[in-house]
């Protein structure tokens, strides 16, 4: 029995969505195992009535960072003209964000590491908007390394002053043996997902949704205020 996506109708209000996720898909093939993960993941969100907006990065025209080399001192965003702001302004818009990326080589795929490059300096930085968002993170692959792209993925999280859903076991999906067939790995991601909307539930409906929890912020928005060499 492989990995089935549940009803997404199933146990959903019929006003619509009261919350929602962007879920980051990070691999090169969009309907792989990462793909299929979140597919089931999004029908577990919707029994909650909360909507996950899956974005398959791979989809989108990203341009690798350059060699211009002043992302840590320049004021302004990234000017390379690509999807990464409209990308940028999804995750802004959404209550909370859910990083999904395959082990490729012992190490993050490129398609999500070139993301997080040009998004977090080139963007993000800057007033780390994503701040107070609740976050998630669910690694596939086929054995090896799940811990090394796991860390790296969380210290993102970190960075960007997020809150880090924890679930119990970190939501790794093996996929050595058969496709969808590791039920212990697909538990700990739904776990991951109910955790999420629990923390959405006690950070949003309290305070009157995001607006209000933006001001619960008491450090400055950007770390780097004070290396940055005002524009003359």
């Amino acid at each position: 029995m492989g990995i089935q996506p549940h009803d997404s109708h199933s146990h959903s209000p019929s006003h619509g969505p009261w919350a929602t996720i962007a879920a980051l898909n990070g691999s090169e093939r969009p309907d792989g195992l990462t793909g299929r993960v979140l597919r089931v993941l999004a029908g577990a969100a919707a029994e909650h009535g909360v909507h996950l907006d899956v974005i398959p990065l791979a989809e989108y025209d990203i341009t690798p960072c350059g060699p211009c080399g002043d992302c840590n001192l320049r004021p302004l965003p990234c000017a390379l003209d690509d999807d990464t702001p409209a990308l940028v302004d999804r995750l802004i818009r959404a209550d909370g964000v859910l990083y999904a990326a395959p082990v490729h080589g012992f190490g993050l795929a490129g398609v999500m590491q070139n993301f997080i490059e040009r998004a977090g300096v080139g963007h993000l930085r800057f007033e780390r908007p994503l701040a107070n968002k609740v976050a998630g993170v669910v690694v596939t692959g086929r054995r090896y390394s799940h811990d090394r792209v796991y860390g790296q993925l969380v210290d993102n999280v970190l960075l960007n002053r997020m809150i880090l859903a924890g679930a119990g076991f970190p939501a790794f999906i093996h996929d050595q043996f058969a496709p969808g067939e590791d039920h212990e790995g697909m538990t700990a991601a739904r776990a991951l997902i109910d955790r999420m909307v629990d923390m959405l539930r006690v950070l949003l409906l309290p305070h009157g949704g995001r607006e209000d929890t933006a001001r619960l912020l008491s450090l400055p928005r950007n770390e780097r205020a004070g290396l940055l060499t005002p524009v003359g």
